[in-house]
């Protein structure tokens, strides 16, 4: 009886730090957009290309205000590498911690608002269980798996599909290397979350990029209208 109620009483607290978390989210998420930024949240594994693809992203959308929330357990090697692009890049150190929360956010997003942002890019941690449970205010959730990490992701790990506007297959100029189904995750993606939208990218070769890119734009005239 003593194990039950301990458990009734983690589900129960569990319950409400997501709910809280939510309603700080939606708070985020309406603070932005009345100051034109739209919030893009990369999820991935650790190694998919998230730090390469947005090298890539502040090299062909100069003409745009972007900036980078970088976040890790450890070191800002991250940021060096945006910054150099020219793009303001913020490191988070979580510490220990396997996914970032919607106060995080909140509070790195005070010294971006009034500045002229129109695109603020959340490297999130590299994780496809922890922080695909949370919402940090993000208008949109990109989703990338990379050639490498195999193709049968898309079944072991619902969630992150499920809660993706976007996927981004990276690295796909290892496919002639690589045993690699991209039917069969284009087809397990779409039978989780027939919404979503699949690019196929290489941040070597450039090859998708410009498309995912007038998506990012296209999204945000949506979301500014």
């Amino acid at each position: 009886m003593i194990k039950k109620m301990e458990e009734t009483k983690k589900i129960i607290v569990t319950r409400n730090l997501l709910e809280a978390n939510r309603l700080l989210a939606e708070k985020v998420r309406k603070r932005c957009a009345e100051e034109g930024i739209f919030l893009v949240n990369l999820v991935s594994s650790p190694g998919s290309g998230k730090t390469t693809l947005l090298e890539r992203i502040a090299e062909r959308m100069k003409d745009e205000k972007i900036a980078v929330i970088n976040a890790d357990i450890e070191t800002d090697r991250d940021r060096q590498r945006i910054e150099k692009k020219g793009v303001k890049a913020i490191q988070l150190e979580t510490k220990g911690e396997c996914h970032l929360e919607a106060f995080v956010i909140e509070q790195v997003m005070n010294e971006l608002y009034g500045k002229g942002y129109r695109y603020v890019f959340i490297e999130n941690i590299g994780n496809l269980i922890c922080p695909t449970e949370f919402d940090i205010g993000e208008h949109l959730r990109v989703l990338l798996l990379s050639i490498p990490e195999g193709d049968d992701k898309p079944r072991k790990y619902p969630l992150a599909f499920r809660t993706s506007h976007v996927l981004l297959i990276t690295k796909i100029d290892l496919l002639k290397f690589l045993q690699y189904d991209i039917e069969r995750v284009e087809k397990e993606a779409l039978s989780l979350n027939p919404e979503i939208k699949i690019f196929k990218i290489s941040s070597l070769t450039g090859e998708g990029i410009d498309e995912f890119i007038t998506h990012l734009k296209n999204a945000r005239k949506r979301c500014m209208s």
